[in-house]
């Protein structure tokens, strides 16, 4: 049986939170407002801090996506990473997927961003298989403008990475987990290594507490 190791993505595997960079780059093209960026940068505060309605927030973010085209959304994403987001990618992230990809882990990305930020840097990265928050797409292609249940969020992650562990056949509870949030606390205390990586300031008590490992990238 395989073990898996999981990677989150923002503040994890990329220095920077992707939401915020991908509304201020509709914004540098003309599809948002300051009023947006604003916006974005309050939910992302919030998440941060664990203190959001996420459910809220992420049917908020979506209605305005009703009616258009997911493969728009996929080549818009795929150049928006290439412009804007691959810089961002750490050093220390990169080489740590390396050495599980060369010791026969499997890899995987588990981030509540939308797949359509994560699969460019999955590919990058050569990481076949992305767990994340989706949306509901129609018949024709198109965002219904809802997302699809559960969010990769909170105890959410431990649903959507049980469905990879299950198609893939891994135990969940044998990986080991990278993340940076303390919102990823759940899966955290789930798995056999939890390695907090650029913590926020209340996962990293935790950390210390239960004397986890702690690395910066």
């Amino acid at each position: 049986m395989p073990r898996a190791a999981l990677f989150d993505m923002d503040r994890t595997l990329l220095r920077k939170e992707t939401a915020t960079l991908y509304v201020r780059y509709q914004y540098d093209i003309g599809e948002a407002t300051l009023v947006d960026l604003a916006r974005v940068t309050w939910w992302v505060l919030q998440y941060t801090f664990g203190v959001i309605d996420v459910q809220d927030v992420a049917r908020r973010a979506v209605a305005p996506y009703a009616g258009q085209s997911e493969r728009a959304m996929i080549d818009k994403c795929d150049r928006w990473f290439d412009e804007r987001v691959k810089q961002h990618m750490t050093d220390a992230g990169r080489h740590a997927v390396a050495r599980h990809q060369a010791e026969g882990d499997l890899v995987a990305i588990v981030t509540g961003a939308t797949p359509y930020s994560a699969k460019p840097l999955a590919r990058m990265l050569g990481i076949e298989h992305v767990v994340s928050s989706e949306l509901e797409v129609d018949e024709r292609g198109n965002f219904t403008g809802r997302p699809k249940e559960p969010l990769c969020y909170g105890r959410g992650k431990i649903t959507r990475a049980e469905r990879l562990a299950e198609q893939l056949g891994f135990e969940l509870k044998e990986a080991i987990f990278y993340s940076d949030s303390y919102t990823d606390l759940p899966l955290l205390e789930h798995v056999a290594e939890p390695v907090i990586v650029n913590p926020d300031p209340r996962l990293r008590r935790v950390a210390e507490k239960r004397k986890w490992r702690i690395e910066r990238w």
